[in-house]
């Protein structure tokens, strides 16, 4: 039996890849969810066909077990009913057992926002070391530069071509979650840096038919783990702390209401499928303006008692 679910496995993450188009990532840890249930089921039912609701809230029980946090909890059974929904549009199940199934909602936290100043610092920081003339410090600065200006995601920068760049009306063209492709705006800071970094992409020394825009020393495409090990160095010493790319991408969202950038608009930049995920942007601008006024306005704290 387990060797069936194995191939079901198999079968299911192709679905996801070439139909869904879900990303990498996504498709890995939906197979290996599934793999897990069937390394659970395994001794248990015969056929997969026995597969009921009950063993699916008992498998998760364990998994609970095993790792208590509402987010692993959400997503595993979340890919589980993906799952069993497959299974029953593919004729594998006559039912689908998942359906019903349910888990903790993740909890969510505030998003970390970086300061205005201290980016101010680092944009100073990265400006001095790309004056050196050095490549890889020219585009590193490139790299922060546009992160904050676009808000996109590591792996949308990583995966941008030299021709997903239109220099002339300040976009580039990205390919987000689902293969969805969406135009980004870039503001002038973000237009110097890539004028920089283009001026010296050649000492990569690519290969001649190399389309990424962002290399590496060997001249092929930057990887995400190169990205994020520079900007959580560059974030260290900073009061957000030691955080990684997507922290640039929710105080560039957070930036840009609090400037009064439209909700929707927002959305759209980032790539959001859903209104709902871009709206806790505005709570960190709520809780931003409480803590303003708390420390600034007369009235925020008691006055003393006059006797």
């Amino acid at each position: 039996m387990h060797a069936e679910v194995l191939s079901l496995a198999d079968r299911f993450a192709d679905h996801l890849s070439q139909l869904r188009g879900y990303s990498a990532n996504t498709v890995k840890s939906y197979h290996s969810d599934v793999l897990d249930l069937a390394g659970f089921l395994d001794g248990k039912v015969e056929k997969f066909t026995e597969l009921d609701l009950g063993l699916l809230r008992e498998w998760l029980w364990q998994v609970s077990q095993r790792d208590a946090a509402n987010s692993t909890l959400a997503r595993k059974s979340a890919a589980i009913r993906s799952f069993t929904a497959w299974c029953q549009i593919e004729g594998i199940l006559q039912a689908d057992p998942g359906q019903r199934l349910k888990s903790p909602k993740a909890a969510r936290h505030l998003p970390k926002v970086v300061s205005k100043d201290s980016l101010s610092g680092i944009f100073d920081q990265l400006r001095t070391l790309a004056d050196s003339g050095e490549p890889v410090a020219i585009r590193n600065r490139f790299i922060f530069e546009m992160l904050y200006a676009t808000g996109v995601r590591v792996s949308e920068l990583c995966g941008l071509d030299v021709l997903s760049i239109d220099m002339d009306r300040n976009i580039i063209r990205v390919i987000g979650k689902g293969s969805k492709e969406r135009v980004v705006p870039f503001g002038l800071p973000a237009k110097d840096a890539l004028k920089g970094y283009l001026a010296v992409r050649d000492r990569f020394n690519p290969a001649p038919m190399e389309r990424a825009l962002l290399l590496n020393g060997k001249g092929k495409r930057l990887g995400v783990r190169s990205v994020y090990q520079l900007v959580a160095e560059l974030l260290a010493d900073t009061p957000t702390g030691a955080a990684g790319p997507h922290t640039l991408r929710h105080t560039a969202a957070t930036h840009l209401l609090d400037g009064g950038a439209d909700l929707r608009a927002v959305q759209e930049l980032l790539g959001h499928a859903s209104l709902g995920t871009t709206q806790i942007y505005t709570h960190v601008s709520v809780e931003r303006l409480r803590e303003g006024y708390k420390n600034a306005h007369p009235a925020a704290r008691s006055r003393p008692v006059q006797r």
